[in-house]
């Protein structure tokens, strides 16, 4: 028996055996066989993955949006992330395919997420990560991005960046000669929202179908949702005050897909009736925080609070993808209710990232 029930689909099954706490539907011993295959790599080091890449691509494969794959590569990615969380929730630590790898992960945003996920599950598969953060390289500034992105090239097997211009990420993912991994830009965070389909998965126990109702700023969570919106089916809206709607292209391309069902609306009370998770994220983001009076004036009535949650109905999840400046778009009664997945969202950081570096380093 498969972890899923049918080709590119995560059903519910495999969710009841993760909360199990058992690596795969057969146990542990079964994800070990799962996991006795070789990892294709020019180094000589044999190390086991979790399932077969999908595509034969001889240049670097980067993750800088998550559109830029299909609906079975995002898929085969999400099935892996179950796979090995599964394994590490078990405590084996014998699943070690980056074995004499090295990241260098480039900072020009600190955080706390990004640097822990990646550096803790880089390391947890056998890695080591390096991180540079904005004394360091002071990308495109001291020296320029296509110079960064070809001297790192030379020295590690891949690169995660989180930085402020978007423009300064598809550089360094031209220049570079190893994959680049899309840690978090002023326009997109595809990682987060690959947590985030995870999280879902868990506990609704689909992605494809879902009604997910994101309040607040449209802004680069919006955009990742709404370009994992043109891959995947599923119920999106963004509700959000006048002026502070998403980039248009993007809302453009996902509705053209024609795949999933887009709305960006600006009353949030009618907005999450009925939906399987409400979303929120702060209203003035990193760069933005001389806005944050104003802002605050603006987004008046777009709090995540109990009322809100209510009209949702019992069913709904809520989910932040933090820091969260509680009591302002988001009420502590919520975050710290039963139906907060935030924490969980969270730590799933890790185990979506973990999936995304086994794929793009073909492992």
């Amino acid at each position: 028996m498969e972890l899923v029930k049918a080709p590119g689909m995560i059903g519910a099954q495999s969710v009841d055996h993760l909360r199990a706490g058992s690596t795969s539907v057969g146990g542990k011993s079964c994800a070990r066989r799962r996991l006795s295959v070789v990892c294709s790599s020019s180094s000589p080091t044999v190390a086991p993955r979790v399932s077969s890449p999908i595509g034969g691509r001889s240049k670097p494969l980067h993750f800088l949006h998550i559109d830029d794959f299909d609906k079975k590569e995002i898929l085969h990615l999400l099935e892996r992330a179950v796979e090995v969380k599964a394994l590490l929730k078990s405590g084996d630590r014998s699943f070690r395919p980056f074995n004499g790898k090295s990241m260098a992960m480039i900072f020009t945003k600190p955080s706390m997420r990004t640097r822990v996920s990646f550096e803790t599950g880089f390391f947890l598969l056998g890695g080591h990560a390096i991180y540079l953060g904005p004394s360091d390289i002071q990308i495109g500034k001291r020296e320029e991005t296509r110079d960064v992105a070809r001297v790192l090239s030379g020295y590690n097997d891949v690169i995660m960046a989180r930085l402020f211009a978007h423009q300064d990420l598809l550089d360094l993912a031209k220049y570079a000669s190893i994959p680049v991994i899309n840690g978090l830009t002023d326009y997109n965070h595809p990682c987060q929202i690959m947590a985030d389909a995870l999280t879902i998965i868990e506990h609704v126990g689909r992605i494809e179908g879902v009604k997910v109702v994101y309040v607040g700023d449209g802004n680069n969570i919006v955009h990742s949702w709404l370009r994992l919106a043109a891959v995947v089916p599923f119920h999106f809206v963004c509700a959000c005050p006048r002026g502070f709607e998403p980039d248009k292209e993007t809302v453009n391309r996902a509705t053209a897909a024609g795949l999933s069902k887009i709305e960006i609306t600006n009353d949030p009370l009618e907005a999450v009736k009925g939906a399987h998770v409400v979303y929120s994220d702060v209203w003035a983001s990193m760069g933005q925080k001389d806005q944050t009076a104003a802002r605050l004036e603006r987004f008046q009535g777009f709090q995540v609070n109990e009322k809100l949650m209510e009209a949702a109905g019992s069913q709904a999840y809520f989910m932040h993808c933090l820091p969260a400046e509680r009591d302002v778009e988001v009420t502590d009664a919520v975050i710290e209710s039963p139906n907060s997945i935030v924490f969980t969202q969270a730590e799933n950081r890790m185990h979506a990232q973990n999936a995304i570096m086994l794929h793009v380093l073909g492992c």
